[in-house]
């Protein structure tokens, strides 16, 4: 997976990180006082981003998490095969395809044009643009 290290103290609210392989993305942030003899802790709570699982991760302050790199890139939807949509890229115009979220269930359709996020070998459809 492409990721590159980051300290978990410069993590916030809404930003991404990756727990256990799996693309997550921060919804709470708990720190500890540092004690007689250890460090300050980080606490992370986070939400899959494919899976939409909870996830915790507990490091010193000092400590670092793994940032996944994400493509943010553009596509033409070409077919819709129940759960599954058949995309399009309009830079390198490469098929491939991608399951629909909740969120965009009924509202694609052959010929629309998304916004898809591609990280590592998975694709995240996010927007459907006019």
């Amino acid at each position: 997976m492409a990721d590159k290290p980051e300290q978990i103290k410069n993590c916030k609210p809404g930003s991404y990180i990756t727990i256990d392989g799996e693309p997550c993305k921060v919804v709470g942030i708990t720190k500890s006082k540092p004690g007689k003899h250890g460090a300050t802790k980080v606490r992370l709570e986070a939400m899959g981003i494919f899976d939409n699982k909870r996830r915790f991760v507990m490091k010193p302050s000092t400590g670092t998490v793994n940032v996944p790199i994400i493509d943010k890139k553009r596509a033409q939807v070409i077919n819709i095969d129940g759960k599954i949509a058949q995309l399009m890229d309009l830079e390198t115009y490469e098929t491939f395809e991608a399951a629909i979220p909740e969120d965009f269930k009924g509202k694609l359709e052959p010929g629309t044009e998304v916004g898809y996020w591609k990280i590592a070998n998975k694709t995240l459809i996010r927007e459907k643009r006019n």
